[in-house]
């Protein structure tokens, strides 16, 4: 993957991929346009095929402003700084406290959850946490980790969540004002 800098649109992220047969244009969820080509496209080709496509572009996607993007860039920084600080003390603190074992931890920034689990023992937590109230933050932290004992949400999963957070259904209904994307 690669990227460079257009008048029009910003920031365009170039993709290649062993299965594109032809370029295709799209808008990433972070507002980036993005440009999927077949692998062998140097960046030269991309550049001018997005300059053929430019009108059709601007017509048809709804490619955000370069100065939105670079805001949204520099909020994402910041809140991937003040996650990186904070979450995995948090995560530590309630796995401690509640005796749970996981093999480690990932930030991410994904526009639709908050947290995950996988199968290995890494739980992921989102950096838009950051912008939410730490009751909110620690429902979510307390949520991730009873997955460690229960991969769905079963009655199980939420008695053993209940029994660490007793106001669990009032957080999860509060969650939902807040986005997790950023």
């Amino acid at each position: 993957m690669s990227s460079f800098q257009d008048k029009d649109f910003g920031e365009v992220v170039v993709r290649r991929s062993a299965w594109s047969t032809r370029a295709k244009f799209s808008v990433a969820t972070s507002g980036k346009l993005t440009i999927t080509v077949p692998s062998s496209t140097s960046d030269f080709l991309a550049k001018r095929f997005l300059n053929s496509m430019r009108k059709e572009i601007k017509e048809k996607l709804p490619v955000k402003d370069p100065s939105t993007q670079r805001a949204r860039d520099a909020q994402k920084k910041i809140l991937m700084k003040k996650a990186r600080e904070y979450l995995p003390y948090r995560l530590e603190f309630w796995a401690t406290k509640y005796n749970y074992h996981y093999s480690g931890i990932r930030l991410s920034h994904a526009n639709t959850r908050w947290g995950s689990r996988s199968s290995s023992g890494t739980i992921s937590l989102n950096i838009g946490l950051m912008k939410v109230p730490e009751a909110l933050r620690d429902y979510v932290i307390i949520h991730e980790l009873a997955h460690i004992n229960h991969m769905d949400h079963s009655a199980a999963f939420w008695k053993e969540v209940g029994e660490h957070d007793p106001n669990y259904k009032r957080h999860r209904e509060q969650l939902k004002a807040f986005s997790p994307g950023v």
